[in-house]
């Protein structure tokens, strides 16, 4: 069960499109500063636009395309998913707990001995 991978050569235009796409964005980034004495949600629009732009050209090129089969077939492998029933997650819980409290406990002791033999070693510390 072997996945080919495929390699898609990226045309002239859809680089384009990703050229325009993030002019796009800068361009709404530049006009919320360009506009620094307006409202603020004037502004704000200005970045919205320049973000709304750039993903509908993205959306209509390969990078688009790609992102879209990706999520299709995140999606599919979502649905694979076996998840916990109620009493195996708490239970993996509790085991999570006792686990932390026994590291706890090992750390706490570790860090008194430690603590300890330098003080005998070196004479300092309270």
């Amino acid at each position: 069960m072997t996945d080919e991978i495929k390699v898609q050569e990226v045309g002239t235009a859809d680089k384009v499109k990703l050229g325009t796409a993030i002019a796009a964005v800068a361009a709404g980034v530049a006009v919320y500063y360009v506009l620094g004495s307006a409202a603020a949600w004037l502004r704000w629009i200005a970045v919205a636009a320049g973000l709304a732009v750039a993903a509908l050209l993205l959306a209509f090129s390969r990078y688009g395309t790609d992102f879209r089969e990706f999520v299709l077939s995140a999606r599919v492998e979502l649905r694979k998913i076996v998840w916990p029933n109620r009493q195996e997650t708490g239970m993996t819980t509790l085991i999570v707990f006792v686990f932390v409290a026994i590291a706890g406990a090992f750390f706490w002791g570790l860090d008194l001995l430690l603590s300890w033999a330098t003080r005998a070693l070196t004479g300092q510390g309270g």
